[in-house]
């Protein structure tokens, strides 16, 4: 098939999905960092602002927990040694400049920025590859289904990544054939977002399948002779070996993350979940079938990827997706933000099942075609929002609890709460502390710990016993001065 030009017809196009796309980003876009996954975005965006406070030494980024919780060592420094904080320091430095928006909304903003960037880079490709009324959907499913929304919007690296991964593939989709300058510069452009793209988020390393493939597909089996191809992925990953290797010198500030292959947490301990019935029935069931495309638009990702079109390119897109949800199936069935790396491969092969049925007028009527494809996926909309939409909300009781928090502590003070290792708490009261009992009351006191935050009665009837002053009380949290 003839490949379609980028023409002012899709300008048009894809400036109105973007529109919309943002749009639905900014749905309670100032809402406090109370919502899905608060603890996860709140170690996020604690980073970034400790940049702010401290300056931006990033090979040093630290949060508010100091216990230890996560690693299983004391964290006295605060020390967050995941992921290399660009994201980070991305909005924290917007913020540093327009410090009139919150810093947790800039950390959205930036999130949004780079998603808008995704479903462009979507769009390029696919009208490249197969035809604009595929790209108008893939582009379309990618701005307005809510679980890609909530999770474009959110204060986690994984958008961002995403991002630069997209950007590399466009760059190096462009580069031409011939030697040339803009050859070795689309080369370079690639490489440096690839490499940025694995320091922020080190599992879309997956997507190293297409980008190979684009080296084959414009050297044929030449590529493999060309040190170009083994020079860009050596160079991509060479800043993602560096601080792999760099973050083992602070072993308290690097979770256990073993689990995250093969095991789920729940409330009776780890328990295996590697290639288990549940396995399949979580992430494909559950979050694909139900959660992101709503029941009914599954249909079309079967069709899509079931319909005979050598999109070779868009095959390694999928292929990268379903191994990374075989090799992190843990960390896929605990956490729905998981999933935030595959939603490009869905977009895309939803869009080329409804181009199938479009464009077989044999098998399906124009009627089926034109009249119910928007109405499933209409139906597939709203199913996918009803659930999504309890990810937006927050406690605002958690929200008053903060507030109460930082007016009786100063800022140096340490808190202690009772949240099972969520941090959100001490997030919003902006503080630094443990974000659970970790300790028995006096070894916390001896730790430097100053303040002890709970709403547990057995915790309160004890520290009372043990003649610890009371700072506050109300009916749902007890403040102690340890």
């Amino acid at each position: 098939m003839k490949q379609s030009s980028f023409k002012k017809i899709d300008f048009f196009i894809l400036v109105f999905i973007l529109f919309i796309a943002l749009l639905l980003r900014l749905y309670k876009f100032n809402i406090p960092l109370a919502d899905l996954h608060s603890w996860r975005q709140a170690d996020t965006a604690a980073v970034a602002r400790n940049f702010v406070k401290n300056g931006f030494d990033l090979t040093h980024p630290r949060y508010d927990d100091l216990s230890n919780v996560q690693s299983g060592l004391e964290n006295p420094q605060g020390y967050r040694m995941v992921e290399f904080p660009l994201y980070n320091a991305f909005f924290a430095y917007t913020y540093k400049l327009i410090p009139s928006i919150p810093i947790e909304q800039w950390g959205r903003l930036v999130s949004i920025t780079f998603s808008l960037l995704t479903i462009s880079v979507i769009y390029f490709l696919v009208l490249k590859e197969k035809d604009r009324m595929t790209a108008f959907f893939s582009g379309f499913i990618y701005a307005v289904f809510p679980f890609f929304v909530f999770f474009s919007r959110v204060v986690l690296p994984e958008s961002t990544a995403l991002g630069f991964t997209f950007l590399a593939i466009f760059f190096l989709y462009l580069r031409p054939t011939k030697y040339s300058i803009l050859n070795t510069l689309f080369y370079m452009l690639s490489l440096l977002f690839f490499a940025s793209a694995l320091l922020i988020k080190p599992t879309v390393i997956f997507f190293s399948l297409p980008l190979a493939y684009l080296f084959f597909q414009s050297d044929k089996t030449k590529f493999l002779k060309k040190p170009f191809f083994y020079f860009y992925f050596a160079l991509s990953v060479i800043p993602l070996f560096w601080w792999r290797n760099y973050i083992k010198a602070f072993p308290e500030g690097i979770p256990v993350n073993e689990w995250l292959i093969t095991s789920v947490n729940t409330g009776g301990g780890l328990q295996k979940i590697f290639l288990r019935p549940a396995f399949f029935r979580w992430v494909f069931f559950e979050r694909i079938n139900n959660l992101i495309l709503g029941g009914f638009s599954t249909v079309f990702l079967i069709l899509g990827i079931l319909s005979k079109q050598k999109k070779y390119l868009f095959l390694t897109i999928l292929l990268s997706s379903l191994v990374y949800l075989f090799v992190f199936e843990g960390g896929n069935v605990q956490h729905e933000y998981y999933q935030t790396l595959i939603l490009p491969s869905l977009a895309i092969f939803s869009a080329l099942g409804i181009s199938f049925l479009i464009e077989n007028r044999k098998f399906v009527s124009p009627f089926f075609s034109f009249f119910m494809i928007p109405i499933l996926l209409a139906f597939s909309w709203f199913f996918s929002f009803y659930q999504v939409k309890n990810y937006y909300n927050h406690s605002q009781e958690l929200v008053q609890e903060a507030k109460i928090l930082a007016s009786l502590t100063q800022p140096e003070d340490k808190i202690v709460t009772d949240r099972m290792g969520d941090t959100t708490l001490l997030y919003l009261a902006q503080r630094h502390g443990a974000p659970a009992f970790y300790r028995e009351p006096e070894s916390l006191q001896e730790f430097g710990y100053q303040y002890l935050i709970t709403s547990s009665q057995e915790a309160i009837e004890k520290l009372k016993n043990r003649n610890y002053k009371l700072v506050f009380e109300n009916d749902k949290f007890s403040l102690f001065k340890l």
